[in-house]
């Protein structure tokens, strides 16, 4: 019933996007089968997903060992692993973007809420 039912409201034009995304989920491959089965057309993600995904699953470990030998930082650590989900997921929806012609098929990450009251550095990061 519920694929039935996001069926028909992705058949009325409605875009489902997903607010979860994390490594786990794209590299079992459950981001496919969402893409397939659930008729997701988008990702969207913000810092305390990230941060959810990090502290939850072991699939961040060994590159979190990798910046931490290479004394990266906490925000470059972070940037450099969110970057890296969003780019993986990007091309997990290649197909959706292609077949909408960009219309969906897209991968969103929230801006660093730091920035909030910092106008041109908040347009330099996005």
């Amino acid at each position: 019933m519920a694929n039935a039912n996001l069926r028909a409201l992705s058949d009325a034009g409605v875009s489902i996007w997903l607010d979860d995304l994390s490594r786990r989920r794209i590299a079992s491959g459950r981001l496919q089968e969402l893409i397939d089965e659930r008729c997701l057309v988008g990702a969207t993600s913000n810092p305390t997903i990230f941060a959810n995904a990090l502290s939850g699953e072991s699939d961040y470990d060994e590159q979190l060992e990798v910046l931490a030998a290479a004394g990266e930082g906490v925000d470059a650590a972070a940037r450099i692993i969110t970057t890296d989900d969003v780019r993986d997921a990007a091309d997990v929806f290649r197909d959706v973007y292609d077949r909408t012609g960009g219309v969906d098929g897209r991968v969103s990450l929230e801006v660093d809420p730091r920035l909030a009251h910092e106008t041109d550095k908040t347009v330099a990061e996005a």
